[in-house]
């Protein structure tokens, strides 16, 4: 893929919709948070489940859509809804450093529904085309959330440079993972 596969798909309102494989993505507006609120809640949930022996958690805020306002609306974030056939499948949130050249996934969460599909490694790469100045990306996740290392890691290509916290719980420890484009 390059810029070029990314077509401007439609103007709603001001807002440009583009279209990237098989997904359709829109940057994030307050009235987005909605819909996506339910979504990040079972994807933070279904992680929850699998890791954390527990039926619900998430970041403060992921289940009641100020995560969302907090980082995909208020913050000086680049965040996007994303689409699949018309229907809301998930959303991502990235901050960008163009003086460093330098990027950070803040967020990326698909419907648990629909995971396993190639949905999240499709918006990634929708994120580094859509940025092919960044030359390092930054991201970090708890560090029992295997699931996560696996597409970060084989998925993705991203390295892990640094384990943080989880000294005394190791719920509380984060992967910090980094990956050079150049």
């Amino acid at each position: 893929m390059n810029l070029l596969d990314v077509t401007i798909h439609s103007v709603t309102q001001g807002v440009r919709n583009m279209k990237f494989e098989n997904l359709e993505f829109t940057p994030m507006q307050k009235s987005d948070v909605e819909v996506l609120t339910p979504i990040m809640k079972r994807a933070f949930d279904e992680d929850s489940r699998l890791y954390f022996e527990k039926s619900e958690g998430g970041p403060d805020g992921y289940d009641d859509g100020s995560f969302l306002l907090k980082w995909g609306i208020e913050a000086n974030s680049i965040s996007y809804r994303v689409d699949s056939d018309e229907k809301t499948i998930g959303g991502i949130i990235v901050f960008i450093d163009k003086e460093k050249k330098e990027g950070a996934l803040g967020c990326i969460f698909v419907d648990s529904n629909i995971e396993g599909k190639g949905f999240g490694s499709t918006m990634w790469h929708f994120i580094e085309n859509q940025y092919p100045e960044i030359d390092v990306w930054h991201t970090e996740t708890p560090a029992v959330s295997y699931r996560n290392h696996c597409f970060y890691i084989n998925k993705l290509g991203f390295h892990v440079v640094a384990v943080e916290g989880g000294r005394d719980n190791r719920f509380d420890a984060q992967f910090k993972f980094t990956k050079k484009i150049r």
